[in-house]
């Protein structure tokens, strides 16, 4: 069953965010993840929106998630983003 990592971003060192964009694609694929959606400015139907960036990924199993989260490609990465931007991030479940 496959799972959807989803990330509500609100940047605020772009240079530092791209120390995690350089490499994170590549991690992404190791793992079997794949970009679904990366929105800049995502249309807010309801309620409010705080952040600037949403970004979805999908991967084929659990097992792929947290490999790939786990990860100390990852995790090494994951510093730049948690030091650039403001994250929420939510694992979503698939059928």
């Amino acid at each position: 069953m496959s799972v959807y990592f989803m990330a509500s971003i609100r940047i605020h060192d772009p240079l530092e965010y791209k120390k995690y964009l350089d490499r994170s694609g590549e991690i992404f694929a190791r793992y079997g993840g794949s970009y679904l959606a990366v929105d800049e400015r995502p249309e807010v139907l309801e309620g409010s929106w705080e952040y600037g960036r949403a970004v979805l990924i999908q991967f084929d199993t659990q097992e792929d998630f947290e490999a790939w989260y786990h990860s100390d490609d990852y995790q090494e990465i994951l510093q730049h983003r948690c030091t650039a931007a403001d994250c929420d991030t939510i694992l979503i479940h698939g059928k």
